[in-house]
């Protein structure tokens, strides 16, 4: 059983509030704290410790970059 988190902790691991930087994507939280791309919170226009699920139509990229990330848990 995986960890659930609400949108308010989520929000907190944003790369500022705590050490943490954490994004949500259809449900799943992930951990993006080690990523190059994700430095201080900030990916392009995107920022961290929200759920990120609207913005991928946007994205030059596929959902397949989350099977790469580590999972935290699930949002509420």
């Amino acid at each position: 059983m995986s960890e659930k988190y609400t949108l308010q902790q989520l929000a907190l691991r944003n790369g500022r509030d705590k050490p943490q930087i954490w994004i949500a994507y259809k449900g799943k939280i992930y951990d993006v704290t080690d990523s190059r791309l994700w430095r201080n919170g900030l990916h392009y226009e995107h920022w961290a410790g929200q759920d990120l699920t609207p913005e991928l139509k946007d994205a030059p990229h596929t959902e397949s970059v989350f099977e790469r990330l580590p999972f935290i848990g699930e949002l509420l």
